[in-house]
């Protein structure tokens, strides 16, 4: 086990998702786990039915306890639900210092349940994107984040992305990974962008419901991968082919969007 991760988001009662899912995806990948809670979810694989808030000097309590205690070789983020959230999170980051972070701005679930506020959204362009090494948005949160018009990431060009992208820099995160699930077509590209260049990672579509938690495990997958020494692009890489086979093998739980197979690399025991 190498590669201490502090993950900072709300936990999936359903185990899909969330804290839960990051949980599975750093130890699958032989990484070590901590977290911070920070929110409570009542969901299953048909959606989120309610969402208890954590108070925000709980969270940077759990945060301080496990930074200065066990340490950490990467942060990644994921539901912050509020303002008022992200700028705690933001303060004792700053504060304490990371090597990397990794931030998946988790707008909405699976289902389309609303996860952040309206206000969140500036707070963290203002806050949190300064001190991101590896920002992690679908096409609607880029959209969402730089104003950028919806239809702009649509057709056979990465221009749309690219361009969400290269403004997302200006915003002040190191590297933006936009992650091209919701584009129409027969493969799916996640477009990575850093301040020296790009990568690009395809995979064929594959036709299934069973993909809640995709975001949040791949974006903990990476934080993983830096956690362990990778290189941005190798750990992206990693993470890429680990979501694919976890999407391929998925145990098809839930009347819903069913959770991924988190545990394809463990071996079970005789």
């Amino acid at each position: 086990m190498r590669g201490r991760v502090l993950i900072v988001a709300g936990s999936d009662s359903g185990g899909g998702a969330g804290i839960q899912a990051d949980i599975k995806s750093v130890t699958a990948l032989g990484g070590y786990a901590m977290t911070a809670v920070a929110a409570l979810t009542a969901q299953d694989t048909h959606g989120v039915r309610s969402v208890m808030p954590v108070p925000p000097d709980f969270i940077a309590l759990q945060m301080r306890l496990c930074l200065a205690d066990i340490g950490a070789d990467a942060v990644k983020t994921g539901m912050l639900a509020s303002a008022e959230v992200i700028e705690t999170v933001a303060e004792v980051l700053s504060e304490v210092g990371v090597p990397a972070l990794v931030v998946d701005p988790v707008m909405a679930a699976k289902g389309g349940q609303r996860l952040l506020e309206d206000r969140a959204l500036s707070v963290a362009i203002e806050r949190l994107l300064p001190i991101t090494t590896l920002l992690t948005p679908n096409t609607v949160e880029a959209a969402a984040l730089t104003g950028l018009p919806p239809e702009s990431f649509e057709g056979d060009s990465l221009d749309g992305m690219r361009r969400a992208a290269d403004r997302l820099l200006e915003f002040g995160a190191q590297a933006v990974l936009v992650k091209g699930g919701h584009r129409a077509g027969p493969v799916v590209t996640d477009l990575l962008v850093t301040r020296g260049g790009e990568h690009s990672y395809t995979a064929p579509r594959m036709e299934t419901v069973h993909t809640h938690g995709t975001g949040c495990t791949l974006a903990s997958s990476i934080a993983c991968g830096l956690a362990q020494g990778l290189e941005l692009p190798q750990a992206v890489a990693r993470a890429h082919a680990y979501v694919q086979e976890a999407i391929r093998t998925a145990p098809g739980f839930g009347g819903g969007h069913g959770p991924l197979n988190h545990a394809h690399t463990v071996r079970p025991f005789p």
